[in-house]
């Protein structure tokens, strides 16, 4: 379960912000995760609490921001929501993709008091 180790790296920058902001705790974390960043959101929350405990983000509410994953074909243009980072075009079938979104996995704000 690696979602432990994502929570432990947020913590890791939430306790470093805190810190250069000279605050003892932070009240809301915001996260921006994509759904190509292959965190698996329930896990990621069962495994919150017992993390964040005696932490800097013990008590903090914590706002996930979900980004859907997007592509641009290459070929014919056309903009569409992926599942899987092989999905192809539902349009021409190609394979040729830009990613615009859905690799996130950021801290996107902290709230410190």
């Amino acid at each position: 379960m690696h979602e432990l180790s994502i929570a432990m790296g947020i913590i890791k920058i939430a306790e470093e912000e805190t810190k250069k902001a000279n605050k003892t705790k932070v009240e809301l974390i915001e996260l921006e995760i994509g759904s190509l960043a292959g965190v698996e959101l329930e896990s990621l929350n069962y495994v919150w609490a017992t993390a964040t405990k005696g932490t800097v983000l013990e008590k903090a509410e914590l706002e996930i921001d979900y980004k859907i994953a997007q592509a641009r074909c290459l070929e014919c243009k056309t903009l569409y929501e992926m599942e899987k980072v092989y999905d192809s075009c539902p349009k021409c079938n190609s394979f040729f993709k830009e990613i615009i979104q859905g690799k996130e996995l950021r801290v996107k704000s902290l709230e410190v008091n």
